[in-house]
């Protein structure tokens, strides 16, 4: 899978643009706060319909615009994709594949695989479990549309679930209809991360070694507060019966994939209370290069590579990992100057100029 060509209009600093990408290493080059973080965000956006960076789309408009337009020609082993997203300032989004236009959002998933790698990825592993969740829901959701589905439909029954439960007349009765479908869309969403975490831990082992030359061992485990044995929606069942009570005093659902984590640990060491932060760094590394495999696995062909100034942040180590693995898959990368890769350059790179929301070759 790989990027063809990107047009857009009106969006963040950009008014008009047209650029051709070559099918191997695209490096973007230039000061801080010319746009280049903007292609990869524009790129990125193709794939998920949503902001690496916001939440607000309106943001992504130019400011003098009323509406922004990203056009992302996708060519595929199958078949080649064109993917149209106009969005506007009142929230609102139109999103066309090959001219036809899609209503859900979870339609857009898997016609364009990404994985992006940027400084905030470090956040991941730093911060709440809420980003941990996030980060592999993303992964499986453009995996995996039935996943979408089911934790979509969870997320729906939690927060009525959480209504009900702040109603002073509240119902018991619905109540237990509520964790029914719960136990059943989150023995689901717990299935498919369960699988994604060992996936996970098949393809970090290498990637990891081979990045700190064999001086660390990686391991990814789920945690949940629900048993993960064969019955998992059973166990689910009882376990928000057995929290009932604490639930209704508090006004919220206390259990459940929505309050899940998983721990990532080097040389059996918590990395996010006790790794340094070049340790933390590898972990996401490693992370992101084994999602390539991934979605390699379970798609046939690799997806497209996004990374955004963190190879000046590389020890010579990570740096040349990163560079000697991209030979497969088309990558994109932005940066403020080359002498650092120049000799991982050949005759198909693009190198591209990027001065003032203008870009030259």
């Amino acid at each position: 899978m790989f990027v063809k060509k990107l047009m857009l209009m009106s969006y963040r600093n950009y008014d008009n643009l047209s650029i051709e990408f070559g099918n191997n290493v695209n490096v973007f080059m230039g000061d801080n706060a010319q746009g280049k973080t903007n292609i990869l965000e524009s790129i990125y956006y193709c794939g998920f319909a949503k902001s690496h960076r916001t939440s607000r789309d309106k943001e992504l408009i130019n400011w003098n615009s009323e509406r922004a337009f990203i056009s992302l020609s996708v060519g595929k082993d199958r078949l080649d994709k064109r993917i149209d997203i106009n969005i506007l300032k009142d929230g609102k989004k139109a999103i066309t594949v090959n001219s036809i236009k899609i209503s859900k959002i979870g339609e857009l998933f898997g016609t364009f695989n990404v994985v992006m790698f940027s400084p905030e990825d470090l956040k991941i592993i730093k911060e709440s479990p809420g980003g941990r969740r996030k980060f592999i829901d993303m992964e499986l959701c453009q995996l995996n549309k039935t996943y979408y589905y089911n934790l979509v439909q969870y997320n729906k029954v939690i927060n009525e679930r959480n209504i009900l439960l702040k109603n002073k007349k509240l119902s018991e009765e619905m109540l237990d209809v509520y964790d029914e479908q719960l136990a059943g869309f989150g023995e689901y969403v717990i299935r498919k991360r369960l699988d994604y975490i060992d996936k996970l831990n098949k393809y970090s082992q290498d990637i990891h070694k081979e990045i700190t030359l064999g001086k660390e061992i990686i391991k990814f485990k789920y945690q949940s507060s629900i048993k993960l044995t064969d019955d998992i929606k059973s166990n689910f069942r009882e376990l928000l019966n057995r929290n009932r009570k604490k639930d209704i005093d508090r006004g919220i659902s206390t259990v459940g994939p929505h309050r899940d984590d998983f721990s990532i640990f080097i040389n059996d060491v918590d990395t996010k209370s006790y790794g340094s932060q070049g340790q933390q760094r590898t972990a996401v590394l490693t992370m992101k290069f084994s999602s390539l495999k991934i979605i390699k696995e379970v798609n046939g062909e690799y997806p497209v590579l996004l990374l955004d100034d963190v190879l000046s942040e590389l020890d010579f180590n990570r740096k040349k990992y990163v560079l000697s693995t991209i030979k497969d898959i088309q990558t994109i990368i932005t940066c403020t100057g080359i002498s650092d890769i120049n000799e991982y350059l050949d005759s198909s790179s693009k190198v591209f100029t990027v001065s003032g929301g203008k870009i030259s070759i």
